[in-house]
């Protein structure tokens, strides 16, 4: 296992939805003891790591989202991507966490409609098959195992987007290094409905897991 997170929990025997619930704990805590300084630096990094991926790689659109304090910053990201000409889709969740998309028009525009939710652009929102457009898609993660595997938030919403994704688009989870586990020595659990992803972003660059 990859990483500095020194107590990762006892799954054995957990159902997968425990075993989630008990991880999804842990990763969290863990994320609450990094310092506002270390998450500005690691999404410095993530930004410039990020766009160099998706000019090199000539991505027109980007399927992107704004992340919440905790989270790998994704702020100098977003403004890499849209100064570089590159379209930045964003969730917007509608009533009933109904699931559609906006474009990225600027830090500034981005509203927390609700509490607990993650910003939204303001302007027109697309259906969720808006998605497709985007060659590059980068999805938030707890962390991520090297089979792909990859825990969320435990709602759901991304295993749905990503039924919606084109099959020739790149999709990574954004987390941090320590958040990479070795499948063979901390598998992360996974249910049927788990869509899988073909890497990681990190700070320290980017895994490939899936070809």
């Amino acid at each position: 296992m990859t990483g500095q997170i020194q107590h990762l929990p006892d799954l054995g025997g957990l159902e997968p939805e425990d075993a989630k619930s008990v991880l999804r704990s842990t990763i969290r805590e863990h994320r609450a003891t990094r310092s506002a300084r270390r998450r500005t630096d690691a999404g410095d990094a993530i930004g410039i790591i990020g766009s160099h991926l998706a000019t090199k790689r000539a991505d027109k659109t980007v399927a992107l989202y704004a992340s919440r304090p905790t989270e790998p910053s994704t702020g100098a990201l977003l403004e890499r991507l849209s100064a570089a000409g590159i379209r930045v889709l964003l969730p917007v969740l509608g009533d009933g966490l109904k699931r559609e998309w906006g474009d990225f028009n600027g830090l500034s525009d981005l509203v927390e409609r609700a509490p607990g939710r993650p910003p939204e652009p303001s302007g027109q929102a697309f259906a969720m098959q808006e998605v497709a457009s985007a060659t590059l898609v980068l999805v938030p993660a707890l962390c991520v195992d090297t089979s792909g595997c990859r825990l969320g938030q435990g709602g759901g919403w991304y295993d749905r987007v990503l039924e919606h994704v084109s099959p020739d688009a790149l999709v990574l989870a954004v987390v941090f290094p320590d958040e990479v586990f070795n499948i063979d020595e901390f598998p992360v659990p996974r249910e049927p409905h788990d869509a899988m992803v073909h890497g990681a972003l990190t700070p320290q660059g980017v895994n490939m897991f899936i070809p």
